[in-house]
């Protein structure tokens, strides 16, 4: 809002300083900065206002140390985290953007979800929360409605360099001079390791299949599966203060870089990756939510005042994946968001080896002492603070090395 606003005063006026709004590193900062600002104030009078309607938290006994002392602790903090997404997009982005307005709606949509899920867990005395198969469809109906949004939109496609450029121009006019560049839509993404650093989705089908309503199926089925793996391993990993708020911020921020280099012309011919027009506007919704995620840990770390619950461990993980897939970034999922990926492995590896045993031996054994991970190192003794620090080192080791795919090829 405040990006037209100053835009009208700058082209009318010549109001002082308008001009600024121009610059996407400006408003950026401004949103995160803003970010911040609305998890540390407000944050505080929610916690007080959840304490107040005895909004806390049920702890199962796991036998893990501390445990039982988190009970009653105020839960659906996650409230602070959207609100302080949120608000600085829409004062500072381009409200116009088909990228921007795709997020807006995933961030609205799961959080929904996940309130619903608290609800009934605080307000019904419910411990199972959502039935899990409302929780599927809502993650499956998100997954939709970003993948209708993504594909059919005339402004989501890339660009790649016109080959029969004049010989007369030199390399720094073919990179400022947007007319050397040509409009592709399709579905092609990037992929790590591989020469060209792209992947075409449509090679998945055969040549007979590949219409537009069978390119939109196979293209919804991707979105729907990233989409659900990623908020139910953001999920999975909110177990311990600050865990997932902490991985989510450090993800954010290479996303943040990723979204600003696809969506600069100059950047992309210069690191000769996948270049997208109109993606830097979501550098001023990700700036937002690291902010969100860096101000909400000022009440989340051990010991926590506060818990996000499914309100906001669902929304962060199905923002990052629905990110990484405007981006066309998606298929470094696997590297940037490992920490999710390693806490999701470790449930159903857990599971399923405890009932292959079960069924083989008739008792059933486990491979770690207690899942998702964070609880295995729980189990052998390790502070929940020290379990969450080394995390964040991994999940900051993993950012370095998705940024490095881009040229590693």
């Amino acid at each position: 809002m405040l990006y037209y606003l100053f835009d009208y005063l700058e082209k009318h006026f010549d109001f002082p300083g308008a001009g600024l709004f121009q610059y996407i590193s400006f408003r950026a900062a401004c949103s995160a900065i803003l970010s911040l600002t609305i998890s540390l104030v407000f944050g505080k009078r929610l916690i007080n206002i959840l304490r107040r309607r005895q909004v806390g938290g049920t702890v199962r006994d796991l036998g893990l140390t501390g445990q039982l002392e988190k009970a009653g602790t105020p839960t659906m903090g996650g409230l602070i985290i959207l609100a302080a997404i949120l608000i600085p997009t829409l004062l500072f982005a381009r409200l116009t953007n088909i990228y921007v307005l795709t997020m807006i709606i995933a961030t609205v949509w799961l959080g929904i979800v996940g309130f619903m899920d608290d609800y009934i867990k605080v307000f019904k005395k419910d411990k199972k929360g959502l039935a899990g198969t409302s929780k599927i469809i809502g993650q499956v109906g998100v997954g939709l409605i970003v993948a209708s949004m993504l594909y059919f939109n005339e402004n989501v496609y890339i660009k790649t360099k016109v080959t029969d450029v004049p010989s007369s121009f030199n390399a720094l006019n073919q990179t400022e001079d947007p007319s050397l560049w040509k409009e592709e839509k399709s579905l092609k993404t990037t992929i790590p390791f591989v020469k060209d650093n792209e992947f075409n989705y449509a090679w998945l089908l055969p040549d007979s299949w590949q219409t537009k309503t069978g390119l939109f199926i196979l293209f919804a089925v991707i979105v729907v599966i990233i989409v659900t793996a990623v908020s139910n391993g953001a999920n999975i990993t909110d177990g311990i203060d600050g865990l997932a708020a902490g991985t989510s911020a450090i993800i954010g921020v290479t996303l943040a870089l990723l979204a600003y280099l696809s969506g600069n012309y100059i950047f992309a011919d210069y690191l000769n990756i996948m270049y997208i027009p109109h993606t830097g506007e979501l550098v001023i919704f990700i700036s937002a939510f690291v902010g969100a995620c860096i101000g909400f840990l000022w009440y989340n770390t051990y010991p926590a005042q506060v818990f996000m619950g499914d309100t906001g461990s669902l929304a962060l993980g199905g923002i990052i994946a629905t990110f990484a897939i405007a981006i066309r970034k998606e298929l470094l999922i696997p590297a940037l968001c490992g920490i999710f990926l390693i806490e999701n492995l470790s449930v159903m590896l857990q599971v399923s080896y405890f009932k292959y045993t079960k069924k083989k031996y008739g008792e059933g054994r486990r491979i770690f002492l207690m899942s998702p991970l964070h609880h295995h190192y729980q189990k052998k003794g390790f502070h929940e603070s020290k379990i969450v620090s080394r995390f964040w080192i991994i999940g900051i080791m993993l950012a370095i090395l998705t940024i490095i795919t881009l040229k590693t090829r």
